[in-house]
């Protein structure tokens, strides 16, 4: 990998070169709601009961995704368990798998597994080469010019995922553009994720959507 061309966070999705299935299409916000289910349970936070009966949430990380406790083993170890390190990215792929399918870009149902059209991987950080182990105090503050423009960009999306929804009832296709126009919002909020939460990388991500 050319650090200077490459950026370490790659994402990618399978275009699907067929026709896609019309009817699971047209009902897909309802079909969704399954698996959708299940990333939420393993994306919440966990919660505990007091003695006295009142409830108390303990946040594993910013929604499922383990923030806290990498960031202090950063900043005070200058280490990042791989365990945690896999935990993340495998989230990460699942969450995106679940993403793809409810923006109609597979009609595959999400795998909790397997990878199937979905493609994210970023290397494992050598914390002492790789990383600042002051900057994840603030890259969530750095990050907050990409929280206003991927706003705007999400709302893009549900237009030309509502576009894509009639293409696919008529014709059997996701049209290109559209395809590539999504896959391009998403790569930029992994990328932008990977930076500011998951923290396995110091490299700023670019104001782009290209891979």
């Amino acid at each position: 990998m050319d650090p200077t061309t490459t950026h370490p966070v790659q994402f990618s999705v399978d275009f699907p070169d067929r026709e896609l299935n019309r009817l699971t299409t047209a009902f897909r916000i309802v079909v969704v709601i399954p698996i959708a289910i299940v990333l939420g349970a393993v994306s919440a936070g966990t919660m505990q009961w007091d003695s006295d009966g009142s409830t108390m949430t303990v946040v594993a990380g910013a929604g499922g995704i383990l923030f806290l406790a990498p960031l202090l083993m950063i900043l005070f170890r200058r280490k990042y368990p791989r365990w945690w390190f896999d935990w993340n990215l495998e989230l990460q792929r699942f969450a995106n798998r679940v993403g793809v399918y409810l923006m109609l870009m597979d009609d595959r149902y999400p795998s909790t597994d397997e990878h199937q059209s979905v493609h994210l991987d970023y290397p494992y950080p050598d914390v002492e080469r790789d990383l600042n182990r002051w900057l994840p105090l603030v890259k969530w503050f750095l990050a907050i010019p990409h929280y206003v423009v991927l706003f705007f960009l999400d709302i893009a999306v549900i237009v030309v995922v509502i576009v894509a929804w009639f293409a696919v009832l008529f014709t059997g296709r996701y049209p290109r553009g559209a395809f590539d126009f999504v896959q391009g919002v998403m790569r930029w909020h992994n990328r932008v994720i990977a930076y500011a939460l998951v923290l396995v990388t110091d490299r700023y991500p670019p104001f782009s959507l290209a891979a």
